[in-house]
């Protein structure tokens, strides 16, 4: 099969794994997981640390092999096909895999020079590169000398050198700072369009949300819920509810009543607190009638606010914690389960 014939079947095919698991030890790292990655989307497969993650990305990309279970990327089986399977594929790890002592520009060169691009075409990508991931200024700097951010944009961008039609991210965010991160996030959802599929892992919530268009939570080895970010919050991250703040807490009580009919049942109130909340089954357009009602009553707001369920709310619920600690993640080998 050529290259070009390998690049359509590609196209046609993502990621499918059927019953993946593996064992380090006494570890449980993968649990019989299922997924399939449809083609032309960005998949976010999300945990806290020690979930397994690292270890199943490792498995997809012909780092790893599963103890036992079945796994395509781009069509080809990672084990008895892994060369086809990496000619498609690109993999930025958790870590910047960039060397120190060669320059921004030196770095994804000779990344394209191991792709048998040819010095010509490599220079060229690299020059396209740069240009993309705003390192012009840094080109002739030694990586040594650039921030952790720099050097997040410089590993993503040599994963791009040989444009792959399947990248890996695996907790590309990891250990930036908030500004970092967002400006990264721009740079992935300007990539992903060039890449017929991104799979991303993440243990942040707010990312996940922002990037893909289909999510898995991952936990303790096992997927335990997927979904469109959406259908995740309308299924497991509760409903919407609007929240009230008295400026007067003695007036909690008549709030609660004045505001019953609207939700019969499900009002719930807080002396202590002065506050009050409700189903917004009606969406934004019930706010006014909470305000109506309240002047009718003559009780003045401190506050008042629509809270959307988020990816918090569906990863609490459905684990028990948050996506930033697993529980039996002390337990891990490290290194190995993440």
């Amino acid at each position: 099969m050529n290259p070009e014939d390998i690049r359509e079947k590609c196209k046609e095919d993502s990621v499918r794994i059927e019953g993946i698991s593996k064992r380090f030890g006494k570890v449980q790292a993968l649990d019989g997981i299922n997924l399939v990655v449809e083609p032309n989307s960005v998949f976010a497969l999300l945990g806290p640390n020690g979930s397994g993650k690292t270890t199943l990305v490792r498995i997809l990309t012909t780092l790893l092999k599963a103890d036992s279970g079945t796994a395509q990327v781009g069509g080809f089986d990672v084990v008895g096909m892994a060369q086809k399977v990496r000619s498609v594929i690109g993999l930025a790890g958790q870590y910047p895999a960039v060397d120190d002592t060669l320059t921004g520009r030196e770095n994804l060169e000779i990344i394209g020079q191991l792709y048998h691009l040819g010095g010509k075409k490599s220079r060229a990508r690299a020059s396209e590169l740069l240009e993309q991931f705003d390192l012009v200024d840094a080109a002739s700097t030694r990586a040594k000398f650039y921030s952790g951010g720099m050097r997040r944009r410089l590993d993503l961008a040599a994963t791009l050198i040989a444009k792959p039609l399947i990248l890996f991210l695996d907790e590309p965010t990891t250990g930036l700072d908030p500004r970092s991160r967002l400006a990264l996030w721009e740079v992935i959802a300007s990539q992903a369009k060039d890449c017929n599929t991104v799979f991303l892992t993440t243990q942040y919530l707010e990312e996940a949300d922002r990037l893909a268009h289909k999510i898995a939570i991952i936990d303790e080895g096992k997927i335990i819920r997927e979904g469109t970010p959406g259908e995740l919050k309308k299924c497991c991250g509760g409903e919407s509810r609007i929240s009230l703040t008295l400026y007067d807490r003695v007036n909690t009580q008549a709030a609660a009543d004045a505001l019953n009919s609207l939700a019969p049942g499900k009002i719930l109130s807080s002396s202590e607190t002065g506050t009050v909340s409700l189903p917004a089954d009606g969406g934004s357009g019930l706010l006014s009638e909470v305000v109506r009602r309240m002047d009718s009553a003559g009780i003045v707001l401190a506050d008042l606010s629509l809270k959307q369920p988020t990816l918090d709310d569906v990863f609490l619920a459905i684990t028990g914690h948050t996506a930033e600690v697993s529980p039996a993640a002390g337990s891990k080998i490290a290194g190995e389960v993440r």
